[in-house]
C-alpha cells in the first residue's frame, strides 16, 4: 500500500467522523424557533446599527429596518463611526414614517476597543432601559416581520440571545463559489446544533443580526467585556453564555445581506481579515488547520485522480468516498443558497483558497498589518483570557 493510499484512509475515516458525529453541523434546519406563546405585552425593543462608510448600502437595507412592524415600543439607534463618506447624512435621508430613527456619532475611539463594540457600546447607552437590544449591521435587510419573529422567539422560549446567520448575497460568480462555503466552514467551526445547547460550551452568534436580552448583556458584563474582540459575535455569544445564558444561532428565511462581493479581492479580505484572529494568532494553530484543511478537503481528490491514473484502485476507491462525503455533506447548504447540488465537488478548491486567505492572514499579522478593516488595523489582544478564545 502507498503512502497516498493511507493518507486517503485517513481522510475518509475523518469524513466520517465529521458527517456522524460533528454536531450535524452540515444540517440547515436550525431555523428560528416557532411555537412559543406570543408575550401578551411586547417589550421594548431598540435596534442598534453600527455604521462605518457605509453610505453605498444603507438605502438597501435601513429602510427595510424602520418599516417593522412590531406590536410594542421599537425605535433605531444609527450610530455612524465617524465616517467619511456621509453615512449619517444619508441615514437621516431614509428616514420615514416607520420606526422612530436617532443618528448619533462616539466619541473618539479609545486604545483596547475596536471600531464597532465601540460604536456598539455607544448605541446601547444610547437605547435606554430598552428590555431587548438588536444588534444589527449597517448591511442586512430585514424582510416584513423580522424584528417581531425575533422578539416572539426569545420570549417564548426563554432565550438571552437569539442570533440569526443572514444569508448573504450570491450574484457574482465569485459570490457563488465561496459565500455557500463560508456559512459551511462557519458551522463546522461551530455546530449550530451544538452551540444552542444549554449545556454544551460551544457557543456561536452572527454579527449580522443578533437579538440580545439586556439584563444578558450586562451580566456577562457588557459590550466593555468583549471590547477588543475581532470576532465579536462569537465572543458575544460565549461572554453571554458564561454569564448563565440561553443563546440561539441558525440560518435566516427572512434577513440578508445586501452587501455585494463583486470580485474574489473584497470575499478575500473578508475571509483574511480575522482568519488569524481566530486561530488565536498561534502559529501552532496555524499549522494545524493548514495540515487539518489539505487532509481532509484536498487530500480525497488528489487520491481519487492519482489512483484512477495510476490504477491503484483502493487508493482511488478512498479518495472518492472521502470526495463523495464531502460533497454530500454540503449539498444542504448550497439548496440553502438556491445552488445546485451539482456544484458540491467543487468545495475542494475552494477550500484551498480559504487556505491560502488563512496564510495571507497571518503573514498581513506578522507584518505588523493584523486585523484590518475600514481603514483601522487592531493588534492582537494582550490578555491571556481573550474572550475570542473557543473551545467546543
Amino acid at each position: 500500500m502507498t503512502v497516498l493510499w493511507w493518507v486517503s484512509v485517513v481522510a475518509l475515516v475523518a469524513w466520517v467522523w465529521l458527517a456522524a458525529c460533528h454536531g450535524g453541523f452540515w444540517r440547515t434546519d436550525q431555523r428560528l424557533p416557532r411555537g412559543g406563546a406570543e408575550p401578551s405585552r411586547w417589550p421594548d425593543v431598540v435596534a442598534v446599527v453600527p455604521a462605518r462608510d457605509e453610505a453605498g448600502v444603507l438605502p438597501l437595507s435601513l429602510p427595510s429596518l424602520l418599516a417593522q412592524r412590531y406590536p410594542g415600543r421599537a425605535r433605531v439607534v444609527l450610530v455612524d463611526d465617524h465616517s467619511t463618506d456621509g453615512t449619517a447624512e444619508v441615514a437621516l435621508a431614509l428616514a420615514a414614517p416607520g420606526l422612530e430613527l436617532e443618528v448619533t456619532t462616539p466619541p473618539p475611539l479609545p486604545e483596547g476597543w475596536t471600531g464597532k463594540l465601540w460604536a456598539l457600546r455607544h448605541g446601547v447607552e444610547r437605547a435606554g432601559d430598552a428590555e431587548w437590544l438588536l444588534l444589527t449591521d449597517a448591511d442586512i435587510a430585514h424582510r416584513p416581520g423580522s424584528l417581531r419573529e425575533l422578539v416572539a422567539a426569545g420570549e417564548g422560549h426563554g432565550l438571552d440571545l437569539v442570533s440569526q446567520m443572514a444569508r448573504l448575497r450570491v450574484a457574482s460568480g465569485w459570490e457563488r463559489l465561496i459565500v455557500p462555503a463560508f456559512v459551511y466552514f462557519f458551522a463546522q467551526l461551530y455546530p449550530f446544533r451544538r452551540s444552542n445547547r444549554p449545556a454544551s460550551r460551544t457557543a456561536a452568534a452572527a454579527g449580522g443580526c443578533s437579538l440580545v436580552r439586556r439584563r444578558a448583556l450586562e451580566r456577562a458584563g457588557g459590550v466593555a467585556a468583549i471590547r477588543g474582540a475581532v470576532i465579536d459575535d462569537v465572543s458575544l455569544a460565549r461572554a453571554v453564555k458564561r454569564a448563565g445564558g440561553r443563546t440561539w444561532l441558525g440560518l435566516a428565511d427572512r434577513v440578508d445581506s445586501v452587501r455585494p462581493y463583486p470580485g474574489l479581492a473584497p470575499l478575500w479580505r473578508m475571509v483574511s481579515r480575522s482568519a488569524y484572529a481566530q486561530l488565536r494568532y498561534s502559529p501552532l494553530l496555524l499549522l494545524g488547520t493548514v495540515v487539518g484543511l489539505a487532509l481532509v478537503y484536498l487530500v480525497p481528490p488528489i487520491a481519487a485522480v492519482t489512483g484512477l491514473l495510476t490504477g491503484e484502485r483502493w487508493t482511488s476507491g478512498a479518495g472518492f468516498a472521502a470526495w463523495a462525503l464531502m460533497a454530500g455533506t454540503f449539498a444542504p447548504m448550497l439548496r440553502y443558497y438556491g445552488r445546485p447540488a451539482a456544484e458540491a465537488p467543487l468545495l475542494p478548491f475552494t477550500a484551498l483558497l480559504y487556505l491560502l486567505m488563512t496564510v495571507d492572514s497571518a503573514v498581513r499579522h506578522w507584518r505588523g498589518r493584523g486585523a484590518s478593516w475600514k481603514g483601522r488595523t487592531y493588534p492582537p489582544p494582550q490578555r491571556v483570557d481573550d474572550p475570542t478564545t473557543h473551545r467546543a
